[in-house]
């Protein structure tokens, strides 16, 4: 697929939000206008090749505040019987495909009590790599680290960027490496990261065992599980205020609409 250049790119977005003015959502509503680029393959072509014709839409939303019950943690289950993405696959870009791997295994894990599932390397099942539709960050709040998976099959999140340089603001050192599933342990706060959500505090994942019982299952606690962590809440709050317009864009992450 052909990049589409910037400038075509937020004229698009500048248009759409236009033409869709009277469907954003209040300030102080909390909610936003959900934007959802899609680039497809549209010539008269049906053989396995690159299209030679694509088309570019943006498709828009309302959408309330993510979280009706407040910012609250949620249990997370590790999938060990079904692959997120394939080492040297397409797991980094963001096609239909990579999400399609996630339904069966996030369907069975919602029927668990499990609202969000995390997935480990494909070849080894080793090292953690991330959650169905989000980024991994794990927080070390006693050596004031913030960890995040490096990976050729992880799709990188603007988000998780952005968060990665409030990270650094506020004193933390931020490492994007191998995290060995055994780390899990040493963090006292973990949280997924995604556009639509900005964060998701998670308050423990559970690794299932052979047992289908549940008896020998390992369970990663963060902190307080109850409660979100004070530097997760941190990060959130900035990453809102600056969307919000109530703390200084000084890194020119919003657009104004023309």
């Amino acid at each position: 697929m052909p990049v589409v250049p910037p400038d075509v790119f937020l004229k698009a977005v500048n248009e759409v939000v236009r033409d869709n003015i009277e469907f954003v959502p209040p300030y102080g509503s909390g909610g936003a206008l959900y934007l959802r680029p899609l680039l497809f393959g549209s010539g008269p072509r049906i053989g396995l090749q690159p299209a030679d014709e694509y088309t570019l839409i943006i498709m828009v939303i309302p959408v309330g505040d993510y979280y009706k019950g407040g910012l609250e943690p949620v249990d997370g289950l590790i999938i060990t019987d079904f692959d997120r993405a394939a080492p040297r696959g397409v797991g980094n870009v963001k096609v239909a495909g990579n999400y399609a791997a996630d339904m069966l295994p996030n369907m069975r894990s919602k029927e668990k009590g499990f609202p969000i599932g995390l997935y480990l390397d494909a070849a080894t099942q080793t090292t953690i790599e991330e959650f169905s539709t989000s980024n991994f960050v794990g927080i070390d709040s006693e050596n004031k680290k913030y960890v995040t998976p490096k990976s050729s099959s992880v799709l990188p999140s603007i988000t998780n960027k952005s968060l990665m340089t409030i990270a650094e603001e506020e004193g933390l050192t931020v490492e994007e490496r191998e995290i060995p599933i055994e780390e899990m342990e040493s963090f006292d706060e973990v949280l997924a990261c995604g556009t639509a959500v900005v964060v998701t505090p998670v308050g423990s994942v559970t690794m299932m065992g052979d047992d289908e019982s549940g008896h020998d299952a390992k369970k990663y606690t963060f902190g307080d599980s109850d409660d979100v962590g004070p530097i997760t809440r941190r990060l959130y709050d900035r990453v809102r205020a600056i969307q919000f317009g109530e703390e200084e864009d000084k890194h020119g992450w919003n657009f104004k609409i023309e």
